[in-house]
């Protein structure tokens, strides 16, 4: 049972977050100036007083603050995410439509960003005075200094007129792909620009990090323990100094996953990738607020779920973090010294 405990204590602080979030996006959505109605209102070109008094109350919006948020908190306790104003949908039908591309797209890129990035790190440190260290540096500082968007933009005008060998809109071709194999192939192949797009900026975050950790792991006595009994460089590096250096990463993946959605938004509009990012996009300018809400609620219950997988990823990166008790849990060596 004791060893349950620290799952029943995680458990229990998620669900506290999670009822955090969804109150603070609600109040935080409350505070933005116009509501719903009166932008369908706009778009109907105007209406009466007496019906906009009427849209007010079917949606719910003529009840005091507290009752919106007791009604909304309930309603998303029994997985009722509300009805979307402008798409005319459930808004959980809706999400579930969407989530797939943006979990696609978001772990592609994370995954391109910590391979190219780390590998460019390693090399680096390996050479820290040489040619290739100028480069990645290079590299690195335009990618990180580069806005996303502009990032995408560029690549679009890049693929679109001079050189057209990839998609540069949508998810998948519109005429279909005859078998599996080649539906698989499609999406991969749209894929590639706006994976690119939103791992440029993080190549370089994991490429500085990753160096300076390896030059620090390089210089470790260990090292030159390994060094001084024969073993191959490729074998120190590898085999020795990268699973320590790999632990900083761990944990800038685990902070970066949130920030990685947040630049899925700009991405998924600049390549019209069907994902929650240009939902959410759509949804604030319509102030549809229940899909809004819906998205913001499923992107931290994401982020929470990255969180534990880079703890997951602690254990199998370092063992002594998986099986280090706590300090008032070890119990003292019997030295047989007096008391």
């Amino acid at each position: 049972m004791k060893r349950l405990l620290p799952l029943f204590s995680r458990l229990a602080s998620t669900l506290g977050l999670l009822l955090a979030v969804v109150v603070l996006n609600f109040l935080l959505i409350q505070m933005a100036p116009g509501d719903p109605v009166s932008v369908i209102v706009g778009e109907m070109g105007g209406a009466s007083e007496e019906l906009i008094a009427r849209m007010r109350a079917e949606y719910g919006l003529d009840q005091p603050l507290h009752v919106q948020l007791g009604v909304y908190v309930w309603k998303i306790l029994h997985g009722d995410f509300g009805f979307s104003y402008y798409f005319k949908e459930p808004v959980l039908s809706l999400i579930l439509q969407r989530l797939p591309a943006t979990i696609l797209l978001v772990v592609t890129a994370l995954a391109v960003a910590v391979l190219v990035g780390t590998l460019l790190g390693i090399f680096s440190a390996r050479r820290p005075r040489g040619p290739l260290n100028y480069l990645v540096t290079l590299v690195s500082l335009a990618g990180y200094s580069a806005p996303v968007f502009w990032t995408g933009l560029m690549l679009v005008i890049l693929f679109s007129s001079i050189l057209p060998l990839f998609p540069v809109s949508g998810m998948a071709d519109v005429r279909g792909a005859e078998t599996f194999l080649g539906g698989v192939a499609d999406v991969a192949h749209h894929l590639v620009l706006p994976a690119v797009t939103l791992a440029s900026i993080y190549i370089a975050i994991y490429s500085r990090l990753s160096r300076a950790t390896m030059l620090d792991v390089l210089g470790a006595d260990y090292i030159r323990t390994a060094r001084a009994k024969g073993l191959s460089e490729r074998r120190v590096v590898y085999g020795h100094a990268l699973r320590n250096a790999l632990i900083p990463v761990v944990t800038m993946v685990g902070l970066q996953f949130g920030q990685l959605f947040a630049g899925a938004v700009l991405v998924e509009t600049v390549f019209n990738w069907p994902g929650l990012g240009r939902l959410a996009f759509e949804s604030i300018l319509r102030r549809d607020y229940p899909t809004l809400l819906g998205i913001l609620f499923f992107s931290a219950i994401l982020v929470v779920v990255a969180n534990i997988l880079t703890d997951i990823a602690y254990g199998l990166v370092d063992p002594r973090i998986r099986t280090r008790k706590p300090a008032a849990a070890r119990k003292p060596k019997a030295t047989g010294a007096p008391r």
